[in-house]
């Protein structure tokens, strides 16, 4: 078993949502997105690990507590991007308030090498807020954009045909 460095090999897209079945994700579908791994921050995916809520199933003539899974939630969900002179087609497709999208996460291959057939994904189907800059004054720092994205339906684990 090899384990996964992270450095250079995680890729994201932005894909417009309208009709897509996130359970069965293409490589096509891909293509009709944005990739913006190469302008989030390291740090630029916020808030995109689940915390799941304990529901107490403990009965009255229990001498233990005992506890099953219950919903999931994201919370603080945000994409934050080094902002350019000129805006890229990411930012151009994320920074629209009210858009609905997905955000695909890819593990474990370069962010330079294109999606294949086979590759391992991550899907939220996303809202997005209103932008903000981030980093107004700090000095020895990149002004930076941050999207607040609000997760609209599960997460997907899927692999990509």
């Amino acid at each position: 078993m090899t384990d996964i460095i992270v450095d250079g090999k995680t890729r994201v897209f932005a894909v417009p949502a309208a009709a897509l079945d996130i359970s069965a994700l293409t490589v096509a579908n891909i293509g009709t997105g944005e990739a913006g791994h190469d302008e989030l921050i390291p740090t630029g995916l916020e808030g995109f690990e689940a915390s799941t809520a304990e529901v107490d199933n403990t009965a009255l003539s229990s001498t233990f507590d005992t506890r099953l899974p219950g919903r999931q939630s994201f919370s603080g969900t945000g994409l934050v991007g080094k902002k350019q002179d000129t805006p890229s087609a990411f930012f151009t497709l994320v920074s629209v308030k009210d858009t609905d999208l997905i955000i695909v996460i890819m593990d474990g291959e370069d962010a330079d090498t294109a999606p294949i057939v086979g590759d391992a994904y991550e899907a939220y189907p996303v809202r997005t807020g209103d932008w903000n800059h981030v980093g107004r004054g700090e000095a020895n720092s990149l002004l930076r954009y941050r999207v607040p994205v609000s997760i609209s339906g599960a997460r997907v684990r899927g692999v990509l045909t």
